[in-house]
């Protein structure tokens, strides 16, 4: 029944689009001469990210392929910000629903709403986990795998002399969370039944996903643990943040970094040797594949509920045979 009332509310949009142009800067229209079939609402957690503008842009080519126009907003890492975001999509009558939730439990109620209007919700990268809300499909990247190639990246930095670690978070994030938790399996396997040279994670703390964030929690670590080894950061801006605190205090070369997502700033860092490497995310095929997945969904087409992209390991050699990079 509510797939019926989806499909009634798209066929309604494709009239009330064609006679009325976007109001917004942020619209991505469709492709010039195209039936403008509605308008899919975009909130991702932070466009301060260019790791979330990738997926944005993403979004916006492939929905522009299908006939549909894109409104992207900032959630700027606030959920009550997000979800009134979610209401003025409503009010707008948008045909379908993106999200990065800023809040993986706290953005629950908004998406029931979106449900009892009868909208589907995609999420991206990020999950909710909110019992009650109604997700159509999650597309992310397979977050779990790539904490383990963070895990055996730092192994192989460390070598056999191991040494203290510090986790730089955003535990808010159920991605982040699979990250750090691949990351500590794999630790945890290569510490059994070792007397000597273990690698130990001395102190996980939230770094908010951001640079200046990452800076702090890195400074005050080296406050407590001034011998510090590694760090292992959940995305690049929090590496980078890091990698900017560890120069100040002169340890850029007693502590590796290794980081997350493949940023163009982060594949930079790791070509120049600052950070040791990156599993790099591919943004532009999460937007891509959420969008596809949506089109079937309209079409009809069971979707699965979750689809998972494998992360890469990027390291410095990679970097230097990267013609993208300076």
């Amino acid at each position: 029944m509510k797939k019926k009332m989806y499909m009634l509310i798209i066929s309604l949009l494709s009239l009330v689009f064609l006679g009325c142009g976007g109001g917004s800067s942020e619209d991505g229209p469709a492709e010039v001469g195209a039936e403008i079939k509605g308008t899919i609402g975009v909130s991702v957690l932070t466009l301060g990210n260019p790791f979330f503008n990738v997926i944005a842009e993403g979004v916006r080519e492939e929905a522009a392929k299908h006939g549909y126009d894109v409104i992207v907003v900032d959630g700027d890492r606030d959920v009550q910000k997000q979800a009134n975001q979610i209401d003025d999509f409503l009010t707008k009558g948008v045909a379908a629903i993106i999200l990065n939730p800023c809040d993986r439990q706290s953005i629950g109620p908004a998406i029931e709403k979106a449900n009892r209007a009868g909208v589907p919700v995609f999420t991206c990268d990020l999950k909710c986990v909110a019992e009650g809300a109604e997700v159509v499909s999650h597309v992310g990247s397979d977050n779990l795998q790539g904490g383990k190639l963070a895990g055996e990246a730092m192994i192989e930095a460390l070598s056999e002399q191991g040494g203290k670690v510090l986790v730089v978070h955003f535990p808010q994030a159920n991605s982040c969370q699979l990250r750090v938790q691949g990351f500590e399996e794999v630790i945890g396997r290569y510490n059994q039944g070792l007397s000597a040279g273990l690698i130990e994670v001395v102190a996980q703390l939230d770094g908010g996903g951001v640079r200046d964030e990452g800076y702090k929690v890195t400074e005050d670590t080296l406050q407590a643990h001034p011998d510090l080894r590694g760090i292992f950061a959940i995305n690049d801006p929090s590496g980078l943040g890091a990698r900017a605190a560890l120069e100040k205090a002169g340890k850029q070369d007693q502590v590796v970094i290794v980081a997350f997502d493949g940023q163009p700033e982060g594949k930079q860092a790791i070509k120049d040797g600052k950070i040791f490497a990156d599993p790099i995310q591919f943004p532009d095929l999460i937007g891509k594949k959420t969008v596809e997945l949506m089109m079937d969904y309209f079409a009809g087409i069971e979707v699965d509920k979750e689809v998972l992209i494998p992360t890469e390991l990027y390291r410095q050699q990679d970097g230097l045979e990267d013609a993208s990079l300076k």
